[in-house]
């Protein structure tokens, strides 16, 4: 019979380990450490995404009851203190590289359009303990970290991930993230920033967001709206010239649509794009959605809602591996055409992580195995 890997080695297969073992050296990861390698580190916090592990001690004792199956994996044995010690301590960089190797990866991979990027921007909080007060106080009794995300909905992945204490702004984050230019910028009244607006505009991104409504508009054009579409009103006009204390470095012209949703609010979307159908505009500020439902999976299927330390830095890496195996579920996927539902797939993943299954059929049921009819009397 065929030897067949564990499902847990076949998702690890997309993981580039020439390119991690390179950012293990650069980082100086393994310097000082003998025995728990970074490696064995990975492999542990990713096996904890995918199984579902709640602490360190489920972690140590998961494993330990798994050790004879994850030998061909070079993983050594894990205790929770080394483990603990390990995130605490460890680089985080190494952590957060790999994953922007394995973004870079899944684009390639994953995307189903290639007519333009699409990008879509938010963060999500996440509630740690008293215990990370130190760094991530947000008020009195209250800790918590924010995840500021870009996504590609066309590829169903993010494209970049940075972590900050709950109290940081959104825009503040935005501003130190990485513009790609030509792009389609998507997000909400979080990133209300004109001088931001304007470097996107420069790099000849468009941006379609919400427009406050205090904000007021000079027009200089009335265009007709679709009739019988949600589409109440688009216009082209100025935004204001001058802000609090300084001038608006925004002064292109720009389009307001005034979209009318189910609730019956009007929400008035902004762009630069003023060529455009109006339609087209409301559609892409709808798509904010899938980023909604991408924090809900991670947070309802991955382990980034229970921390197993409550250090800046061992929160950060459980971050990167929980989008890590995020990608790798994501680049598994895409290697078999059974599922095409990812929670349905990270749901089998799990309850066969470390069965000797092909990946690309466990969507079949298991084959019994076969019984000689000869043999039936003896039964």
């Amino acid at each position: 019979m065929r030897h067949q890997n564990s499902v847990f080695h076949q998702v690890l297969k997309q993981v580039p380990w020439a390119a991690f073992d390179r950012l293990v050296k650069e980082h100086g990861a393994d310097a000082r450490e003998r025995g728990f390698k970074t490696k064995t580190q990975l492999l542990a916090m990713i096996y904890a995404q995918l199984c579902g592990a709640v602490s360190l001690r489920d972690i140590e004792a998961r494993l330990g009851s798994q050790q004879a199956r994850l030998y061909h994996l070079g993983m050594g044995p894990v205790r929770r203190s080394t483990l603990g010690e390990a995130n605490a301590h460890r680089p985080v960089e190494v952590f957060a590289e790999l994953f922007a190797l394995l973004v870079s990866q899944a684009s390639r991979s994953l995307r189903r359009k290639f007519d333009g990027l699409t990008y879509l921007i938010d963060s999500t909080a996440l509630a740690l303990n008293g215990l990370s007060a130190r760094w991530a106080r947000f008020s009195a009794g209250v800790c918590g970290a924010k995840v500021h995300v870009i996504y590609d909905p066309d590829a169903d992945q993010p494209v970049y991930a940075a972590v900050s204490s709950a109290n940081r702004n959104d825009i503040t984050a935005a501003k130190a993230m990485p513009i790609t230019a030509g792009a389609t910028y998507v997000f909400d009244l979080g990133y209300y920033d004109f001088g931001w607006w304007n470097q996107l505009d420069g790099a000849g991104c468009r941006i379609v967001t919400r427009l406050k409504r205090n904000t007021p508009l000079r027009e200089v054009e009335e265009r007709p709206v679709p009739p019988g579409s949600n589409i109440v009103g688009d216009r082209i006009g100025y935004l204001p010239a001058r802000l609090p204390g300084r001038r608006n470095p925004f002064v292109k012209k720009v389009r307001e649509i005034l979209v009318k949703i189910d609730t019956g609010k009007v929400l008035r979307i902004l762009t630069n794009d003023l060529d455009a159908a109006a339609q087209e505009i409301a559609d892409l500020y709808k798509r904010r959605w899938a980023i909604e439902l991408f924090f809900r999976w991670v947070k309802q299927t991955l382990q980034i809602t229970r921390f197993f330390g409550t250090s800046e830095n061992a929160v950060r890496i459980q971050i990167a591996t929980a989008l890590i195996t995020f990608l790798l579920l994501r680049l598994a996927q895409a290697s078999q055409t059974a599922l095409t539902s990812p929670l349905a797939f990270a749901r089998l993943v799990s309850a066969n992580l470390m069965e000797r299954r092909d990946l690309r059929a466990l969507a079949a049921p298991e084959q019994p195995i076969p019984i000689n009819p000869n043999q039936l009397a003896f039964l």
